[in-house]
């Protein structure tokens, strides 16, 4: 069946090859990115020329948000499918290194940016009593790697915000899922955030030079022939749009795990505890 699909942060990467994954299977596609008459022109261009919309929307700007939304909305009758929460922002470093303003920035695209696509996308999916939800997180929310502490911050808000919406949504016939990718070799990756304050890594001696040496290794796995394959995660959001309502997974990692599939499988069953402890266990079953 044929979805009408929003994604954010589609000008490159897993957006763009999931835009075009989606819409290549017949669903229409509003893939939309910042600086869509800027720096994004030709992503834009060549989205347009799959017959894919587009959308100029920056997830760190309310008015933005609530204006892309509004123009989906009045080109397709007020009906909206699926919303995959898909823009981020990536940091490496010794986390005490970071400016407050980087990690302002950082959080105001990976959490507040969702909470933003959600209050401007949930209403018409509530009104619809059906939709679908998935938030593009990290291993990293599950697992912690060195020096990647901050991004893996702001992907460990984004696990709790992501449950929370699920049980809350669940008897609104709303399914909303976390998808968990590994390392892969994308833009994201390669435009990585630095620290901007160097001489306070530069205090810390070889400990701060392991970064660049886990960089310079990620790198060399990427240009290997058993580089991991970014269309993966395309494959996978498709997986989850064709599975029928109260059959999808809360949870999907995809690529090397490093441990993240066991501690899902772990959690599990005690955040199933928690709930019924609480009395709200009904809210773990998507109505339908």
């Amino acid at each position: 069946m044929s979805r009408i699909i929003l994604i954010t942060g589609a000008s490159s990467g897993f957006g763009r090859d999931t835009a075009e994954t989606l819409a290549a299977a017949g669903h229409t596609v509003f893939a939309s990115m910042r600086e869509m008459r800027g720096r994004n022109r030709e992503a834009a261009g060549a989205l347009r020329d799959q017959n894919i919309e587009t959308l100029d929307l920056d997830v760190t700007v309310d008015a933005s948000v609530d204006d892309a939304v509004a123009t989906l909305l009045a080109k397709t009758g007020g009906r909206l499918d699926v919303v995959i929460n898909n823009a981020g922002l990536a940091s490496a470093g010794v986390s005490e290194s970071f400016t407050p303003a980087q990690v302002r920035a950082l959080f105001e695209v990976n959490v507040f940016g969702i909470q933003r696509v959600l209050r401007a996308t949930l209403p018409t999916l509530r009104r619809q009593g059906e939709g679908l939800v998935i938030n593009v997180g990290s291993i990293l929310g599950r697992v912690t790697f060195p020096f990647f502490g901050l991004y893996g911050a702001s992907k460990y808000a984004l696990e709790g915000l992501t449950d929370s919406y699920r049980y809350e949504l669940s008897q609104l016939g709303v399914d909303v899922v976390l998808l968990q990718p590994s390392a892969y070799p994308t833009r994201l990756y390669a435009s990585v955030q630095q620290p901007a304050d160097g001489p306070r890594a530069n205090a810390y001696g070889e400990i701060g030079a392991i970064p660049g040496r886990m960089f310079e290794s990620f790198m060399g796995l990427f240009q290997s022939a058993d580089a991991p394959r970014p269309h993966d995660v395309a494959e996978a959001i498709s997986t989850l749009i064709a599975t029928p309502g109260g059959r999808r997974p809360e949870r999907v990692v995809v690529g090397k795990p490093f441990g993240s599939d066991a501690a899902n499988a772990a959690l599990a069953p005690i955040q199933r505890q928690v709930v019924e402890g609480l009395g709200l266990g009904g809210l773990a079953t998507l109505k339908g």
